[in-house]
């Protein structure tokens, strides 16, 4: 499968790097570039790209919204590059839709794994950025509002509720999202859970003593009875709906 890319960056040696970074690749072709945000939402409309490789900062429109433009009306997934390591970047471009997250001092093999992952449907998280993912939007957001959010709406938890003065005990989950997790089976949940924890579809496999094909057939499952777009949603959703909790 071919995988098409738009550029994005308002430098033009870093455009022109990337380009010829990922142009040595057989399976990947970039079809434009852009030079900022506005730009990028023209230039998807018209390529329509299966990976756009987005910068943060750039003047018109920066990456996050323009992130969140392409991404709210599915138009393609978002990858996003930057110089920053900062927490506020990760978590605003996750939000506006971004399907994974990659710092620009990456190595060139780390650049095209990573176009190739988005391209094709999986998050680019690792266990450590998860567990800064988890911990952040699962402090700021209330359970109850989850399919309220642009990027929430996915499956719940089973168990006992109280009320929302009850120290330490969640809210109830609004009837959407119950309704969800109601449809989700023992087995969804349980690799749901391990996808949540980082988990890689052979490494679930190995855990649950199932095939690999097997899970991956649960997380497409998954993935559509919660209308979540991947895998990265997938691991908000369930921390945020209490399938699974920090402390695991």
């Amino acid at each position: 499968m071919m995988l098409t890319v738009l550029v994005v960056d308002d430098q033009a040696l870093m455009r022109s790097g990337f380009t010829m970074m990922l142009s040595a690749e057989d399976d990947i072709e970039v079809v434009g570039e852009a030079s900022d945000g506005a730009e990028a939402i023209d230039a998807v409309r018209r390529l329509s790209p299966d990976v756009v490789l987005m910068d943060v900062q750039m003047p018109v429109l920066d990456g996050i919204a323009a992130t969140r433009s392409i991404a709210g009306a599915d138009l393609a997934r978002v990858l996003i590059l930057t110089t920053f390591d900062r927490d506020d970047y990760l978590f605003d471009a996750l939000r506006a839709g971004a399907s994974g997250f990659l710092l620009k001092n990456s190595d060139p093999d780390e650049l095209v794994a990573a176009v190739r992952a988005v391209g094709h449907g999986h998050a680019l998280l690792s266990p450590q950025v998860t567990r800064r993912v988890i911990e952040q939007m699962t402090a700021e957001e209330p359970r109850a509002g989850a399919a309220a959010d642009a990027t929430a709406g996915g499956p719940g938890a089973a168990g006992p509720v109280g009320g929302a003065g009850d120290p330490g005990v969640p809210p109830p989950l609004d009837s959407e999202t119950q309704r969800i997790v109601d449809s989700l089976t023992g087995r969804e949940r349980e690799v749901l859970e391990a996808v949540a924890r980082g988990r890689s579809n052979g490494e679930i496999a190995e855990e649950l003593v199932i095939g690999e094909a097997t899970v991956k057939t649960h997380v497409s499952s998954v993935l559509s009875k919660a209308h979540l777009r991947d895998r990265v949603q997938a691991v908000v959703f369930a921390y945020r709906s209490g399938i699974a909790t920090p402390a695991e």
